[in-house]
């Protein structure tokens, strides 16, 4: 349930984000958008976040379009992470086996670029 509840904060920190920073604005439209989605491992909680210059929409699930996913074990694994989501902590993550990086790493980094500026 922490999990669940985590993702869609988050959602609604991203939405708050394009509304008053201009810099995450800036940002965002450098990169025309970008789509992304966090799961467990199992997809027993998946959100995904469709965003762009224009609005962010997030939802339920995982689509396959995504141009990025990122899988952890666990809830716990996820909210270990999310809670200090710096390259760092992902790289140990992965180490460790308790994220698994879907999709170019290339995104993974303007994903991280992004979030410094929320």
């Amino acid at each position: 349930m922490k999990l669940k509840l985590t993702l869609w904060l988050l959602s609604l920190l991203l939405k708050r984000a394009l509304r008053r920073k201009p810099r995450f604005r800036e940002q965002l439209e450098r990169m025309r958008g970008l789509d992304w989605g966090v799961a467990t491992e199992d997809l027993s909680i998946a959100r995904y976040y469709r965003m762009s210059p224009k609005g962010i929409v997030t939802g339920k699930g995982l689509p396959v379009d995504l141009d990025l996913e990122l899988r952890f074990r666990d809830q716990d694994a996820a909210l270990k992470i999310l809670k200090k989501p710096t390259q760092q902590a992902f790289l140990d993550g992965m180490v460790a086996g308790e994220v698994r990086l879907v999709g170019d790493s290339a995104d993974m980094n303007k994903l991280q670029k992004l979030l410094k500026n929320m």
